[in-house]
This record gives C-alpha cells, sequence and structure tokens, in this order.
C-alpha cells in the first residue's frame, strides 16, 4: 500500500501524453535502453563513458540487432534517491527494453517493485545489497560480484590474518546496513566478530565533528582491525581524520571495500595528493582477468575520456552490461520476438486528469528477454560473463590491493573457487577446488607505520580497569590454588603458570585476582566459567577442566596439565619382611617341591652309590643322567616361575587397580567418589547414565582412597574468541618448550600417596599353587619310578647270577629273609668290591682243583 501511494505522489510529475494502445508494436528501428547514475560521482561518470562505448561498438556492426540501432537513455540522478525513482518511472513509460542502474540499493529496492510488475530488467554493477532477493525481485540482475562475495573475501582476510574481532564504521544507508549484517553473519561462521558499529549518517561528509567522535570511540575499543565500507567521498574523510587523529599508526589494521580502489583508479594524481595519510591500508578491487580485449579498452580510455578520470574495474563492469543486454535483445528478436508494450488493464482508470499512469506499460517480451539475459554466457573485459541459478555472477574474484608510497600494490587474490592466492583465480579453475588452510597465501603487506611486522590487532581498552580474573577458592588440593592466610597472596601450581606465561608476551597484562567460593567446600567450576559470559570475570585461571559445554561458551589456552577422566582407586601395599621370598609358592607348593628334591636326591643315590664313590660332578649311571637331566629341567621352570611371581608380587600387582576398566565401573554396585564442584558428577550421570544416588561427593584428598575420583585437565579460561587466549597458549607452549613448566609442576604437584591403603587379603590368589606344577612334577616322579625299576630290576639279575659263585650254596633250611638280607647287601655292595670279590672266589676254586690233581 504505501508503494502504490508514492508511486501516485510520484505519477503527477510524468508527462501528460504518451498513451499506448494494446499490443501496440512500436514499430521503431530503435532499440531503447534506459541508464540511472549520478553522474557526478566517481562509478557514474566512469560508467557513462564506457556505456557509451560499448553502445558504440554494438552499433558498429548495424546486422547486429537485426538492423536497428541501440540506443542509451542517461538519467542523471544528481546523487538523490528521489530523482533517481521518477528517472526510472520516466523509463517505464517509454518503450524501453531493460534499464542500467540505479546506482544504489535503496533506490533499486523500490523500482525493483515496479520492474516486477511492468517485466522491465533491471541490471545493476553498483546496486550490489544482498538483500535484493533473486526471488523476491526477478527482475533485478546484479551483474557484478555482490556484496555478499565482497564481504566474505574479507572475512576469509580477518580469518587469513589470525584475527577475531573487527570495527566496522560504515554510513547509515540500506546498502552498507545489509552489507555490513553480511560480514556479521560471514565472520561468525569464522569464529570471528564485529565487536564494535560505527555508524555514520550519509550527510557525514558536511559534519567532521560526527566522523571524529566516533573514530574516537573506535580508538577506545579493543579491537585494531577497522572495516571501512562508505560512499568514496566519506571513506576519504574517515581515512583523513584518522590519520589526524594518530590512528594510522603502527598496531592498526585498516581494511577498505571497494570504494577505496575505485578512488585510487579513477584518479590519475591519487599519489600525490591523497596516499600519504593512508599507507597501509588494503583495499578491495573487483578482479578483472587480463586479455588482449581488457588492454585494448584500457589503452583508448584516455581517448574516450579525454583524460578527466582513469578507469576503474566497474568501468568494465558496465561496458559488458550493455552487451549483455544487448545479446539477450539479439536472441529476442533472431527468435521471432517483437518489441511491444502493453498498457496494464487495472491502470486503464488512473488516466485521467492530472494523474496519468496509464503510460506505465508493461513489456511484452520482458520475461524472455530476462530468460536471455540469465543465459548469457560470454566472454567480456571482464572475463567469463555468466550467472549461477540465483542470479549472481559465475566465479566472483577480488584483488587484494595494499596502499604503499605514491599507490598501490597487488599482494594476492580472492574467488570463491580456491580462497586466497598470490596467483590470478582463473590458473586455478581447471584445478580441484583447494580451500584448505595450508593452501591460503598472500604476498607481503606492508602495515601502518611502514611496518612489516603483522599487528596484533588488538589492544587492551583505555577504560583504566584492570582484567579481573576469577580464581576457584579451593577447599583441598590447595596446590592448583590457594590463598597463602599470612599474605593474603595467590598462589599454586596454575598461578605460577599464567604469571610465567604473562612474563612472555611482548605487552603488559595488567590483572587482579577475585577468589570464587566460600572455602568451606571447592566452588562449582561450571558457574565459574559461566561467570565470564556474564562479564563477571574477564577470564578464569585454575585446574578448570576442558569440557564440551564449556567450550561451547569460552575458549581455552593451551592445557598444561594432561586432558582425561582417570580412575583413582585403592592400593594393595605389600609390606617388607624377612620371609617375604616365600610369598610366590603356597605352602603345598613348597612342601611339595622340597619333598621332590628329596626324592630325587634319593634316587641318585640309589641309582650311583656302587659305582660313585665321591658323588661329585657327573654322574656315572645311564639311569642316573636320564633322573638328572628331567630334574634340572623342573628346577629351572620352578626358579623362573619363582622369580618372576616374586617380582610381579613386589612392583607390579602393587599397582593394580580393583576396577579393571570403564565397564566393570558401570557394571559394578559399587558408590563413586567425585570432586566437589568438578564435571565429574554430570559426566557420570548424564554420559555414563550412572544413578546419582552411587555418587558420593569428596572434598579431601583422605576421601579418595577408597573411592573413584574424575581426573583433571588444567587451562586457563578466556571469554569466547578472545584474542589474548592465542597469546597464552602460545605463551604456555614456550614455557613447555624451555622447561619451566615441568619445573612447577615438580614444585606443586609432588607426588603423594593415598593416606588409607586397602588389605593384602587378595595377595594369596597371586601365589604359585601345585596344580599348576603337578604335571611337571608327575613327569618326574614317574621317571624317578621307572629309574628305580629298571635298576632294581637289573640288580635282581645280576644277584642271581653272581650270589652262587661268591656264597655258600644255600640250603633249605636258608629264610627267605635271609634272601633278603643278602640281596640287601648285594645292591649295598660297591660293584668294585663284588668284582674282585667275585674274582677271588675263583681263584680259590681252581686253586683248590689244582690240589686235588697233585694227592
Amino acid at each position: 500500500m504505501k508503494l502504490c501511494i508514492m508511486v501516485l505522489a510520484l505519477s503527477s510529475f510524468l508527462p501528460f501524453g504518451g498513451v499506448f494502445s494494446a499490443n501496440d508494436s512500436t514499430g521503431s528501428d530503435v532499440v531503447n535502453i534506459g541508464a540511472i547514475f549520478a553522474f557526478s560521482t566517481i562509478n557514474g561518470r566512469v560508467a557513462k563513458i564506457a556505456m557509451n562505448a560499448a553502445v558504440e561498438d554494438v552499433n558498429s556492426d548495424p546486422k547486429f540487432l537485426g538492423g536497428r540501432k541501440l540506443t542509451l537513455s542517461s538519467y542523471d540522478s544528481n546523487y538523490s534517491g528521489f530523482l533517481s525513482i521518477i528517472g526510472g518511472l520516466r523509463f517505464m513509460e517509454t518503450d524501453t527494453v531493460a534499464i542500467i542502474g540505479p546506482q544504489v540499493s535503496g533506490t533499486a529496492l523500490i523500482l525493483s517493485h515496479l520492474a516486477n510488475e511492468l517485466h522491465v530488467p533491471m541490471l545493476s554493477f553498483t546496486a550490489l545489497d544482498p538483500a535484493l532477493s533473486s526471488l523476491q525481485f526477478p527482475y533485478f540482475i546484479q551483474t557484478a560480484p555482490n556484496d555478499l562475495q565482497q564481504m566474505t573475501a574479507i572475512a576469509d582476510l580477518v580469518s587469513f590474518l589470525g584475527y577475531k574481532e573487527v570495527v566496522a564504521i560504515y554510513t547509515d544507508d540500506d546498502q552498507s546496513r545489509g552489507t555490513i549484517s553480511a560480514l556479521s553473519d560471514k565472520l561468525a561462521g569464522r569464529r570471528c566478530k564485529i565487536s564494535h558499529k560505527a555508524v555514520l549518517s550519509p550527510e557525514a561528509l558536511a559534519n567532521s565533528s560526527e566522523i571524529v567522535t566516533e573514530l574516537v570511540k573506535v580508538s577506545m575499543v579493543e579491537s585494531r582491525v577497522i572495516v571501512v565500507h562508505a560512499y568514496a567521498v566519506v571513506g576519504l574523510r574517515v581515512l583523513g581524520l584518522a590519520h589526524e587523529l594518530r590512528m594510522m599508526s603502527r598496531g592498526y589494521v585498516w581494511i577498505a571495500t571497494a570504494w577505496l580502489s575505485t578512488v585510487i583508479e579513477s584518479d590519475p594524481n591519487f599519489g600525490q595528493k591523497d596516499a600519504g595519510f593512508m599507507q597501509g591500508v588494503i583495499a578491495l578491487r573487483p578482479h578483472t582477468p587480463d586479455s588482449k580485449r581488457k588492454r585494448a579498452f584500457s589503452s583508448k580510455w584516455g581517448k574516450l575520456s579525454n583524460g578527466s578520470i582513469g578507469l576503474t574495474a566497474y568501468g568494465f563492469y558496465a561496458y559488458d552490461t550493455v552487451w549483455t543486454v544487448a545479446n539477450a535483445v539479439k536472441l529476442f528478436l533472431e527468435r521471432g520476438g517483437n518489441i511491444s508494450f502493453t498498457n496494464r488493464p487495472n491502470m486503464n482508470g488512473l488516466g485521467r486528469g492530472k494523474l496519468n499512469l496509464a503510460a506505465l506499460s508493461r513489456f511484452d517480451g520482458g520475461n524472455r528477454v530476462l530468460e536471455y539475459i540469465l543465459r548469457t554466457n560470454m566472454t567480456g573485459l571482464t572475463g567469463r560473463v555468466a550467472f549461477n541459478e540465483d542470479k549472481s555472477v559465475v566465479r566472483p574474484a577480488f584483488d587484494i590491493l595494499n596502499v604503499v608510497g605514491k599507490g598501490y600494490r597487488q599482494v594476492g587474490y580472492w574467488s570463491n573457487y580456491s580462497g586466497l592466492s598470490v596467483m590470478p583465480p582463473e590458473v586455478f579453475y581447471d584445478k580441484k577446488a583447494n580451500r584448505s588452510s595450508s593452501s591460503q597465501v598472500l604476498g607481503e603487506i606492508v602495515w601502518p607505520g611502514q611496518t612489516k611486522v603483522k599487528p596484533r590487532g588488538w589492544v587492551f581498552p583505555h577504560n583504566g580497569r584492570k582484567l579481573r580474573i576469577g580464581v576457584p577458592n579451593r577447599f583441598s588440593f590447595k596446590a592448583f590454588v590457594s590463598r597463602d592466610e599470612s599474605t593474603n597472596e595467590i598462589r599454586g601450581y596454575c598461578i605460577d603458570i599464567f604469571q610465567a606465561a604473562v612474563s612472555l608476551l611482548p605487552y603488559a597484562v595488567p590483572h587482579t585476582f577475585v577468589l570464587f567460593g566460600d572455602k568451606r567446600m571447592n566452588p562449582s567450576y561450571g558457574k565459574l566459567v559461566s561467570m565470564i559470559t556474564s562479564n563477571v570475570f574477564d577470564a578464569v585461571v585454575g585446574d578448570v577442566a576442558i569440557v564440551t559445554e564449556r567450550t561451547r561458551i569460552v575458549d581455552f589456552t593451551q592445557p598444561y596439565i594432561e586432558s582425561g577422566l582417570v580412575v583413582v582407586t585403592a592400593a594393595r601395599k605389600l609390606d617388607s619382611s624377612a620371609w617375604a621370598f616365600m610369598r610366590p609358592f603356597t605352602p603345598l607348593m613348597w612342601a611339595v617341591t622340597g619333598l621332590l628334591f628329596l626324592v630325587v636326591g634319593v634316587v641318585i643315590w640309589i641309582l650311583e652309590h656302587r659305582i660313585n664313590d665321591e658323588f661329585r660332578e657327573n654322574t656315572m649311571s645311564t639311569l642316573g643322567r636320564m633322573v638328572l637331566i628331567l630334574w634340572l629341567f623342573v628346577v629351572l621352570i620352578v626358579t623362573s616361575s619363582y622369580t618372576a611371581s616374586l617380582t610381579s608380587i613386589l612392583t607390579v600387582q602393587q599397582l593394580a587397580p580393583s576396577i579393571q576398566g570403564i565397564e566393570s565401573l558401570i557394571s559394578s554396585n559399587d558408590r563413586i567418589g567425585f570432586q566437589v564442584g568438578s564435571f565429574a558428577e554430570n559426566y557420570l550421570a548424564d554420559e555414563l547414565n550412572i544413578a546419582r544416588s552411587r555418587l558420593v561427593p569428596l572434598g579431601s584428598p583422605e576421601a579418595y582412597a577408597d573411592a573413584l575420583n574424575s581426573g583433571r585437565v588444567a587451562a586457563v579460561a578466556f571469554p569466547r574468541d578472545s584474542p589474548l587466549a592465542t597469546d597464552m597458549s602460545t605463551a604456555i607452549l614456550t614455557l613447555s618448550e624451555n622447561g619451566e613448566l615441568q619445573k612447577m609442576r615438580k614444585k606443586w604437584l609432588s607426588s603423594q600417596a593415598c593416606t588409607q591403603q586397602g588389605s593384602d587379603s587378595g595377595s594369596d590368589s597371586d601365589q604359585l599353587q601345585l596344580k599348576s606344577f603337578w604335571g611337571l612334577f608327575l613327569i618326574c616322579g614317574i621317571a624317578c619310578f621307572l629309574a628305580l625299576l629298571v635298576y632294581f630290576g637289573t640288580m635282581v639279575r645280576e644277584f642271581k647270577r653272581y650270589i652262587p659263585h661268591i656264597s655258600e650254596p644255600s640250603t633249605p633250611s636258608s629264610s627267605k629273609s635271609m634272601q633278603i638280607k643278602r640281596f640287601l647287601s648285594f645292591v649295598d655292595e660297591k660293584e668294585e668290591e663284588l668284582k674282585n670279590k667275585l674274582k677271588r672266589k675263583r681263584m680259590e676254586v681252581v686253586s683248590n682243583g689244582n690240589q686235588r690233581t697233585i694227592y
């Protein structure tokens, strides 16, 4: 309704004649296109020259439009949105097939509604507000990379340089608001943000005090990365006043959008007049690939402009935009199209009296011309000219410029395909897209203050306030953080690391420690961390666990204690005693082993005593050797097992916990302790689904001996995206590399055993029992038995063989007991003695026989 009222009001300025009849063809040999620009501005002046040159080139071939001539009607809006709308309405009441412009997005937003109704395509290379949606305004087409793509390039640049916060300075108009909103979204996607917005009125040029006021505010904030998006005249004034306020010095980072590159290129004498106050500024420029046609057009630009203005990138887009319309009209005519206009039936009743709205006619072939425009695929001065499905230009790219000396130098490129590079984007189009961080690179940049050292990008706010560092007021484990009661000084392992890291920073960090908690019990670390987001604390120092929930709201430095959860359980302590060596074997095992020693000794004695006088070193009998070899094998195994068991009992088994892994922890019904204030309670209950009735809060080291405890990972927490977090992480890594971190760890966190120890009742189960060796002992026993059996069998055979020769013949009265005694005596008798006795007996027998023969 508001738009209709505005149109009715504006229509009173329209001429009263020129009413079109229905389906009435113009029958003209001329194809009219219109252009709405403020021709006193840089873009307006350059665009007018470039568009006229394009029209001349189109008309140089009479057959291009089938004998028709392309004409360009220009309307000077004088930088007035009101006059721009008037110019648009005037074009829409005539036989204009397309409008190039308007120059600013606010006017384009209004005229796009009329273009939708009257089917007149509108093409603009300067009204680049991302809010001009292709769905809402199908007849409005942006023929240059829009501000959404430019803000993506700036966000990638800020992220590449490692900055987390920027300050945005912009004019308060429709286009700038939409552009800065897009920048905010793109920065957020890279975990960056706009920390401060300095909004200038469009008329700020006439009121320098407004700019100065905003710049003073900018100088008081933390971020030193400043993005300027404004009209050229306002932007130049901002940079000039910033130079006067000494804000173009070391430590600042200034990034200007495409307006600055337009100013630089349009003024041939720019370096002599203006470059001095903007040294080190980074500027973006729409990228146009180098080509023979581009060089030819650039070479004749001086003649076209009479040296009045330099050629800018938007001059190339103005030229290609005219050719885009001309090619679409050519296709329309070649395929049977007829340029005709029709009055809107709902406006016929308005064509009476002073209001002649009926003159606003619909272009009958507007939808087909729009279709051919969107299907454009040609090579122009700006490279490939084509449109995506959302009507944005394909392959948007920007040059990254650095103002140095009396001009500028190019330090890189950006494209939505390859990101940041030092090579032109077209080099990468035939390769696979690679947007990894390692592939992003820029040339050397000279920053404000004539330095090549990259600025830090932030400072502490100039508000005279020290950083408020929250520290937990612990009840237990005071080695991490505690307060010295005598001096009220905050001290501890975490404090020492923080102080040492701060001392390594190249700048001062004024701070003060603020205790959190009542000291009667450990405070809640979740609440402590959340107080950073509520601006109660600027940072938190302590043994703060890094968990997912907390990383969503704050940033952490490099951890300086190993991360993860650990289980602390009771350890069995074996008391040293004179009989500790008895522990590896059970009493029965010791008894059987000793008995086997005696049995084997007896067997060896039995097998060896007849032939081995000394019982030293080597055995003499074969059976003895067999038994001894097997016994030595048994002794080797038993000795090795004993040694391993004793070593395990005295060392490794003392470290074995009663809980074997997370599964046994969950499945058991034991009560589980957790440190008061830590995240372990929620983790055990919410993540591991352990009933809270099993959880017991523990507040002192003594209470940990019989329960479980959550592990800690200590770090310093800062507000999310705080630049100080990165510097502190670097400092902590330096402490780790130079050994200072380990020294502080030894100072505060020396190992201490639990005060309460578990019983050693389970040690019996670790002893070696007889059942583990009964097979080995059985084999040895059987071998001894078989050796004895063979031995006694041999003895019986020898007894029967030798006894008749060395003893008196037995009489019937001889008892069996006497035979046994003789056998045992035979067995006990030395083999050598037996042989000698047998030899003497035989000699006696021979001697007696000889005597009988003589007598």
